[in-house]
C-alpha cells in the first residue's frame, strides 16, 4: 500500500525531483512517516475510555471556576471562525484539509479556555492546515495582552493545498505574535525548543503515528513549565498518548470526546478524542 507523498511523487515526477533536490532530508523523512503511518494502522486499535465532565474537571484542576466566562467569549467566536474560511471556498470539519480534519469545536475550545486562564507567553503548535485552533489561540493571546505562538506546519506535498495554510487566521492582525515555521517537527522542533527554552503551552495536531506523537511530546514536556498543559488531537488514532501517560503517570489526564461539526466517519464514536496532560506546580509535588 503507498501512502499520499509517495502517490504523488509518482503521478508528478517531475515535481517530486525537483522538491527532492530543494530538501532531500524532508522528502525523504516524509516518505519515512507515511510507511510508518501505513504499518502502524495494521497494529490493534488503542480504545481509550473518555472522562466524563472532563470541562469541569479541566478548569478545577487549573484553579479557574466553571462555568467560565472565557466559554462564553469561545462561543460567540467559533461561528466567526467557522465563517472565515467558509468564505475561502473550505467546507470547514472532518477531511477537509488533504484528509485531515480541521480543529473541532470540544479541542478549540479546551485550547481556548488554557490559554484564556493560564494566560501563556509562550505557545508551540504542530500542525496548522487552515489555521482554526492557530486562530483561536491568537485571538486569546490578544484579548490577554500577551503572549506569541510558534506554529511548525509542513507544507503538504501537493502544491495545490499550500496556500491552504493557515487561511482562518489574518496575518496582518497577528503579524507580531505568530511566527510560521515551515517544516516537519522532526526537523523543526529540537531547535525551537532550544531557542526558545521553557514554553507555556504545547498541542500537538500533527502526524498522528506513536512514533511522532511521542517524539513530540517527550521533547516538550522537558521545556513545559511546572503548571503548563499538553493537548493532544486525535488520540485514540495511535498508541501514543497511552504510552507517554503511563511513562508519566503521577501526572493528571484526561480524555474528551471531540465535537466536530458532522459526524466523522472514520472515528469509532463518529466524532473522535482529544487528550490533555497537565504538568503539576513545584508546590503540588511529593518531596
Amino acid at each position: 500500500m503507498l501512502g499520499v507523498p509517495l502517490r504523488y511523487l509518482l503521478k508528478h515526477p517531475i515535481v517530486g525531483i525537483a522538491d527532492l533536490a530543494a530538501n532531500p532530508w524532508q522528502v525523504c523523512s516524509t516518505i519515512r512517516d507515511d510507511y510508518v503511518a501505513i504499518r502502524e494502522q495494521r497494529a490493534p486499535a488503542c480504545h481509550y475510555e473518555p472522562d466524563e465532565g472532563w470541562e469541569a474537571r479541566l478548569h478545577h484542576s487549573i484553579g479557574a471556576s466553571w462555568p467560565c466566562e472565557a466559554t462564553a467569549e469561545f462561543r460567540a467566536l467559533w461561528p466567526r471562525i467557522l465563517k472565515s474560511i467558509e468564505e475561502k471556498g473550505i467546507r470547514p470539519g472532518p477531511e477537509s484539509y488533504q484528509g485531515w480534519n480541521d480543529g473541532d469545536g470540544g479541542l478549540v475550545r479546551a485550547i481556548w479556555c488554557l490559554v484564556r486562564h493560564l494566560k501563556p507567553r509562550i505557545v508551540i503548535e504542530t500542525g496548522v492546515a487552515h489555521g482554526v485552533t492557530t486562530r483561536s489561540i491568537l485571538e486569546g493571546m490578544e484579548r490577554n495582552g500577551d503572549g506569541h505562538l510558534w506554529s511548525i506546519d509542513l507544507p503538504p506535498i501537493e502544491r495545490h493545498l499550500r496556500h491552504h495554510i493557515g487561511l482562518a487566521v489574518d496575518r496582518g492582525q497577528f503579524a507580531k505574535s505568530w511566527s510560521l515555521v515551515k517544516g516537519s517537527s522532526r526537523m523543526r522542533l529540537p531547535k525551537l525548543l532550544a531557542d526558545l527554552g521553557q514554553i507555556d503551552l504545547f498541542v500537538h495536531d500533527s502526524l498522528h503515528t506513536e512514533r511522532n506523537v511521542r517524539f513530540e511530546l517527550d521533547l516538550a514536556w522537558a521545556m513545559l513549565r511546572p503548571g503548563g498543559a499538553l493537548v493532544i488531537d486525535d488520540v485514540d488514532a495511535n498508541w501514543g498518548f497511552h504510552s507517554f501517560t503511563q511513562t508519566f503517570s503521577n501526572q493528571q489526564s484526561m480524555i474528551c470526546v471531540a465535537e466536530p461539526v458532522r459526524p466523522d466517519l472514520r472515528r469509532f464514536n463518529k466524532k473522535g478524542l482529544f487528550g490533555i496532560i497537565l504538568k503539576q506546580p513545584l508546590s503540588n509535588r511529593l518531596p
